[in-house]
């Protein structure tokens, strides 16, 4: 792992495969470990550079005030096209996941030229809030049950892991596996203020975050080969606004992950990696 400069932040990012092969860039939603490691390394097996990386505010990458970003979405966008830029490898396949495929499907909208192909998993086309409407929300039984729970002492790793793992059981994921990754996140974690550690946990930066303007509409724009991921139990983002994505992004294939929520599963990387091998 390492930090790449960019638009005046770094931005930490982790490596697989040859640096000479062409590039797959993992937008994190919001760190790089949303991206499963198994599937970095099928893609990079797959004859892929793949670099996952940290949007602000979270991991290895530039923190300041995450709950008063001084920046926009379309910032982040813009640390995609310039992280492209940076690794100097050409075109790169942006894949973003969560709220990190909101991030991606700016930057391919401001910066075409950038990026040689799309992968979102598990998001949708509007910015957090009310989503339009006919568009699917969250599920509000779910959504009850997840923030109407005690904040842990942010401070401690074993409370913020637990915590997350019973979010993660409530969402339908796999809680192990979840508090796992969450350990890793709050390792990466700078510092142990309560703000940073929760902003990496639940991507709460995105709360405050100046998401204008709309980008919906600008869908049919986009020209390059897209692949959509969604979990057909995703009560967060449910499945209809991936095939909402699917439908307005002209020739976009739409890969529904029938056991999946929010996460790639273990049992899914595979197929999620030949379905973005196949695409570019």
């Amino acid at each position: 792992m390492t930090t790449v400069h960019v638009n005046e932040v770094d931005l930490g990012i982790e490596s697989f495969g040859d640096d000479d092969a062409p590039l797959v860039l993992l937008a994190g939603g919001t760190t790089m470990l949303s991206w499963p490691d198994a599937l970095c390394e099928r893609l990079a097996a797959g004859g892929r550079h793949v670099v996952r990386y940290d949007l602000r505010d979270s991991g290895e990458s530039t923190t300041t005030d995450p709950q008063a970003p001084a920046y926009t979405l379309r910032d982040l966008a813009a640390d995609a096209a310039g992280l492209a830029d940076a690794l100097g490898e050409g075109p790169a396949h942006l894949a973003g996941i969560g709220v990190g495929g909101m991030v991606a499907q700016v930057a391919v909208l401001d910066r075409p030229g950038a990026f040689s192909a799309l992968t979102l998993v598990g998001t949708r086309p509007v910015a957090p809030g009310p989503p339009d409407d006919d568009l699917p929300d969250h599920d509000q039984a779910t959504m009850g049950r997840l923030f109407t729970r005690p904040m842990p002492d942010w401070t401690d790793r074993e409370a913020v892991t637990e915590f997350v793992a019973a979010g993660a059981e409530i969402l339908g994921d796999d809680p192990v596996a979840a508090g796992v990754i969450a350990g890793r996140v709050w390792d990466r974690t700078p510092g142990t203020t309560p703000s940073a550690q929760m902003a990496n946990q639940l991507a709460m930066v995105f709360s405050t975050l100046d998401c204008t303007p709309r980008w919906r509409e600008r869908l049919p724009e986009i020209e390059v080969p897209t692949l959509v991921v969604h979990g057909r139990r995703d009560r967060f983002f449910p499945v209809g606004n991936g095939e909402a994505i699917a439908r307005e992004i002209p020739g976009a294939r739409l890969l529904v992950l029938e056991d999946a929520t929010t996460r790639i599963p273990d049992a899914a990387v595979g197929e999620v990696t030949e379905a973005m091998l196949t695409l570019g």
